[in-house]
């Protein structure tokens, strides 16, 4: 029944579905257009300062102070068809809290987002040089109402992050280089829940009817039989209550700075050849803010809403999440075929298993803990790209990638997450505009699997030792996505 702003803080551990981009669980993807427009396969390339992101000792490669500033937009569409999403059940007791009576899920996902990314060089001498990045590595973004199927595990979620990621470069000789960074993390979320009013009005009528049946005796003796029965059918119409109706709903925030590093090591081979390898760390957050609850539009009855906002235990309080995102370990290389023609590579694992289940505490309160299931499992992102080199101020680009979703199973997928193994065929181009200025194009189409989910809430609203909803969340995602990047990059 709490408010499971968890999955949306676990989103700052993880990122997908409905506006994060290509890279599996809440990572958004692309954090280059030049990039982009090679599957993100051309880490070994370091194309332009944006090699602070993917491998910074790509960094001693770049001539001058060059700087380059993009965006990328976000276009997605996703359907969700219900399969039989019920209320809470209470097997100890035989109660079955039946169907839970919402409406179809419709325009959850945004008509657009937008990322952008901001990347500055300088080489110093023949062997140093420094950058620094601002890039959005996290990004998540639904609504789903507050009438749908499965309103009692999520209705909102928004989720930002930015970093900030100063970098310096050593090139040891010709063919060793280095480089490391630091990056400050800053991320924001908001996330917001039904909670299951009707479903706990009838298990309590059922099964402990003496309360209710105490607050109607008191609402005679204080007000008189006819607030009373305005009351007791108030209280029956909340528990006969369906899409929406009679639901109470939470809502909650949190943010907090993290910091972690990375690292990047190339080899040319010779000329034309080189390889790369990165690293870069996993980030500690604890996020902290304030959790709402909400019962002044269950009914239309002051005093029943009253009444169920006290007995169901919850109180405004404090919200915290403690988590770790994930580390990725990549491997790329780079060939110049000919004066026209590059080949590359990029092959990174993501250590996506940090996330295992997610405990929301609610301090200073005696509420019980919220646990989310994850089992996130580790990942495998495969990525192949070319470019041609048209003519003297035309460079064209083009990549195919395969990335692996990190959820395990149907039973482990939360709709704040339905994310599915995807497939993202790119296309991409450099346009010099004069010897100092250019301007990268990118579009990429990203395919995802079907994502089923049968997901159930282990604690439900009448346990006194945890929070949550008891829900279980049933059906299919099917999901796809375009991106279209512009950016500018100018050397002095």
């Amino acid at each position: 029944m709490k408010h499971k702003y968890l999955p949306l803080i676990i989103a700052s551990a993880l990122s997908a579905m409905s506006l994060n981009a290509q890279a599996s669980g809440y990572r958004f993807g692309s954090q280059s257009v030049s990039a982009q427009g090679t599957a993100d396969a051309n880490a070994a390339e370091a194309a332009d300062a944006s090699t602070i992101f993917y491998n910074p000792a790509g960094l001693s490669r770049l001539e001058g102070t060059q700087i380059t500033g993009g965006a990328t937009v976000v276009v997605p569409h996703s359907t969700f068809t219900d399969g039989g999403s019920t209320r809470f059940n209470v097997p100890s007791v035989g109660y079955k809290g039946g169907s839970s009576q919402g409406t179809e899920a419709k325009d959850y996902a945004p008509d657009s987002v937008t990322a952008p990314s901001l990347y500055a060089s300088k080489k110093l001498n023949e062997q140093w040089s420094i950058g620094a990045g601002l890039f959005v590595p996290y990004g998540a973004k639904l609504n789903y109402g507050n009438s749908w199927t499965g309103r009692y595990a999520i209705t909102d979620i928004k989720l930002e992050a930015v970093t900030l990621n100063p970098t310096v470069s050593f090139k040891l000789n010709e063919h060793h280089s280095f480089g490391f960074g630091v990056s400050a993390e800053h991320m924001k979320a908001e996330l917001g829940q039904a909670v299951d009013v009707p479903g706990s009005i009838r298990f309590l009528g059922k099964f402990a009817p003496a309360g209710s049946a105490a607050f109607l005796k008191n609402i005679a003796m204080t007000q008189g039989l006819a607030a009373a029965q305005a009351a007791g059918a108030a209280l029956q119409g909340a528990g006969a209550g369906s899409a929406g109706v009679g639901d109470g709903h939470a809502s909650m925030d949190g943010k907090d700075w993290g910091y972690g590093f990375n690292i990047g090591y190339m080899f040319q081979l010779d000329e034309a050849t080189r390889f790369g390898l990165a690293y870069r760390s996993s980030v500690s957050h604890k996020l902290k803010g304030n959790t709402i609850w909400d019962f002044t539009t269950a009914t239309s009855n002051a005093n029943v809403n009253q009444f169920l906002s006290a007995s169901s235990r919850k109180v405004n309080s404090e919200a915290l999440v403690e988590l770790r995102t994930p580390e990725t370990l990549s491997a790329n290389v780079f060939h110049q075929i000919d004066s026209k023609w590059a080949a590359m590579a990029d092959v990174t694992w993501t250590r996506n298993s940090r996330l295992q289940n997610l405990d929301i505490q609610f301090p200073p309160t005696a509420e019980g803990n919220e646990e989310i299931r994850q089992h996130w499992k580790n990942t495998v992102r495969v990525s192949l790209g070319g470019n041609y080199r048209y003519n003297d101020n035309v460079l064209l680009r083009a990549g195919v990638a395969y990335d692996q979703a990190p959820t395990d199973s149907p039973e482990l997928t939360h709709p704040a997450l339905p994310d599915s193994d995807r497939y993202q065929f790119s296309l991409g181009a450099n346009w010099k505009l004069s010897a100092n200025s250019s301007i990268d194009l990118a579009y990429s189409y990203l395919h995802f699997k079907d994502a089923n989910i049968n997901y159930t809430n282990a604690c439900s609203p009448i346990a006194t030792t945890c929070t949550g909803n008891g829900e279980t969340t049933v059906g299919q995602y099917k999901t796809r996505l375009q991106l279209l990047g512009v950016s500018y990059n100018y050397r002095f």
